[in-house]
C-alpha cells in the first residue's frame, strides 16, 4: 500500500511538471523586429552623415552618441562625440573629397535596441578617383527612439603606401 502511494505521488509530480512545461506563458511577448526596415533606417543615417560631411556641415551631426568611441586607423581611439566631430572638422578644412557609405548587413538584437552594421565606404576626389575604400563596422543603440552610433571602426582595403 505504501509503495502504491509513493508511486501515485511520484506520477502526480511528473505529470504536473510535464503540464507546466507545456503550458504557454501569454504574458511574455517578443517584440517584432523588422530587420529590413532597420537596415533602411541605418542606411538613411549613413547617407545623412555622408551628406553633412560632404557639405562640410558637421555642427549638428546626429550620428554619434555623446559617449561614442570611434577607432580610426593609425591613431588612438577618439572618445566622445565632441572629440570625433572635432577630428572630422579638422579633416574638412580644405576638403573637396566625397564620402559615401553602403550598409551591407545589419545584425539586430532580439529586442531591436542594438544593431551591428557592416558596410563599405568610399572616398573619392573631385575627379571621382578613389582615394580610399574599405569596410567598417558600427554598433548602434536605440536611445530616445532613435539609433545612434556608440562604437565604430574602419579598415581600408587599399594597398598601404610606403
Amino acid at each position: 500500500m505504501k509503495n502504491k502511494i509513493v508511486k501515485g505521488v511520484f506520477l502526480g509530480c511528473i505529470s504536473s511538471i510535464v503540464i507546466s512545461c507545456n503550458s504557454k506563458n501569454d504574458t511574455q511577448t517578443t517584440p517584432m523586429v523588422d530587420k529590413d526596415q532597420i537596415k533602411k533606417d541605418i542606411q538613411t543615417k549613413e547617407n545623412e552623415f555622408a551628406d553633412l560631411y560632404n557639405k562640410g556641415e558637421l555642427k549638428d551631426i546626429g550620428y554619434y552618441a555623446d559617449d561614442a568611441t570611434t577607432f580610426f586607423p593609425n591613431r588612438a581611439p577618439l572618445v566622445g562625440k565632441d572629440s570625433i566631430v572635432n577630428f572630422l572638422k579638422n579633416d574638412l578644412i580644405s576638403n573637396t573629397d566625397k564620402l559615401s557609405f553602403n550598409t551591407n548587413e545589419v545584425f539586430v538584437s532580439n529586442d531591436g535596441n542594438q544593431v551591428l552594421e557592416v558596410g563599405y565606404f568610399k572616398l573619392v576626389d573631385s575627379s571621382n578617383a578613389a582615394i580610399n575604400t574599405g569596410n567598417y563596422m558600427s554598433l548602434f543603440e536605440k536611445r530616445n527612439d532613435k539609433y545612434v552610433c556608440v562604437r565604430d571602426m574602419s579598415a581600408s582595403d587599399m594597398p598601404a603606401k610606403n
